[in-house]
């Protein structure tokens, strides 16, 4: 199986050249550690930064440079800093080609719910109906079960929607998954997982074609 890091890299695979690609909260933030020097991308955080580069060594940290999830951030030579409304105006102005959020359940039609768990304290939704509502190309980024070994995902979402029909694509510890209109296809297994395993983790309709090849990383 793989780790938060390995999602991350494996996601990375997923980001072209010339792309504007918005980083969500947790795994996703990792993502930028992983891109390929050979090519230039533009990471866009939601708290009004163009630019990200990957996270700082101990030591050389700056508080002020931080991205949605206060993390601290470096930034690229050319990186530019703005206010919220400039910052939406990007990402609800369809300027950003790859979304990649975190995810507390998936649904097998691209259902996604990643703010909110009933009864417990929370600040709000944030940017991530925007992004979702926006962006054309959406991945995830999470956990293939829960705590408890739960699947998170599912025939379909109990937990608050943040988007209907929105995702494209998952990448968890498990498998790398496309939604289709026909429900989950499994397209890559992670390294020392069987594709038994991941139908006996995947509650929704998993589709399975052929061989099913372990990912590279």
């Amino acid at each position: 199986m793989l780790d938060k890091n390995g999602i991350a890299q494996r996601i990375a695979k997923e980001v072209k050249d010339g792309y504007y690609v918005n980083l969500g909260i947790g795994i996703p933030t990792l993502v930028a550690n992983f891109v390929r020097d050979d090519i230039e991308v533009e990471f866009q955080s939601e708290n009004g930064v163009l630019g990200m580069g990957p996270f700082p060594f101990e030591g050389e940290e700056d508080a002020d440079i931080i991205n949605a999830g206060k993390q601290t951030i470096t930034t690229l030579l050319g990186a530019s800093f703005f206010d919220s409304a400039m910052s939406f105006s990007m990402i609800r102005g369809q300027h950003v080609d790859l979304t990649i959020l975190g995810a507390m359940e998936v649904s097998e039609n691209g259902d996604i719910a990643n703010w909110k768990i009933p009864g417990k304290m929370v600040k709000g939704m944030g940017g991530a109906m925007d992004l979702v509502a926006s962006a054309e190309n959406i991945i995830v980024a999470m956990m293939h079960t829960n705590r408890a070994g739960k699947s998170k995902l599912l025939k379909s979402c109990s937990l608050p929607l943040t988007g209907v029909g929105c995702v494209k694509k998952i990448v968890t510890n498990m498998a790398v998954i496309e939604v289709t209109e026909n429900g989950f296809k499994l397209i890559e297994r992670a390294p020392g997982v069987s594709v038994e395993d991941i139908k006996a983790a995947t509650e929704g309709h998993l589709i399975v074609e052929g061989e099913i090849p372990e990912m590279k990383l």
